[in-house]
């Protein structure tokens, strides 16, 4: 080791580890946001008090995972209905992105766009991914008063599919 590369190791900063907050838990209140899911449209998670909603985290539009697990929640939307459950899609996407996303797909549910300030809903929820810029592939069932009944972080390359939601939602009906 030369002196030259002795001293900047020696006067080097050491590297700040930036941690994600984890993953809001069960019983929380879901804080509120509004984002965009058209040019001129926002939606907030207030705008649906007094029923549940699922909200669905994802890294990005059309990558097979995302597409594949949205694509299913849009074919089960008769089975979120019958828990009269509102779906909301959320990732860093651009609403543009979105929208030709979901024309693509045939989706029947809203695609918000967490994308500016980039990724701020997603950072409140504890599942923004700093080093990649996305969110984490999250699902959240919030429960009519809006507070968080149950909530999973999967891993990026696995869709986690909707039986967690279901029964989510499920035990949602047994506390009425």
């Amino acid at each position: 080791m030369g002196v030259a590369e002795s001293k900047r190791k020696k006067h080097a900063k050491p590297k700040r580890e930036v941690k994600p907050k984890g993953i809001l838990q069960a019983g929380r209140k879901a804080p509120d946001f509004s984002l965009q899911t058209t040019p001129d449209q926002k939606v907030s998670l207030q705008d649906f008090h007094g029923r549940p909603v699922v909200l669905v985290f994802y890294p990005a539009d059309w990558s097979p995972v995302c597409t594949d697990q949205l694509s299913l929640y849009n074919e089960i939307m008769p089975e979120f209905k019958k828990f009269n459950a509102e779906i909301l899609g959320i990732s860093v996407d651009s609403i543009w992105s979105h929208l030709a996303f979901s024309k693509d797909r045939k989706l029947t549910f809203p695609l918000l766009a967490d994308f500016e300030p980039k990724g701020s809903v997603s950072q409140t929820y504890g599942i923004y991914k700093d080093g990649v810029g996305e969110s984490g592939r999250a699902l959240f069932v919030v429960d009519d008063q809006g507070i968080i009944s149950w909530s999973y972080l999967s891993p990026d390359g696995v869709n986690p599919g909707a039986d967690g939601i279901l029964s989510a939602l499920e035990n949602l009906t047994k506390k009425t």
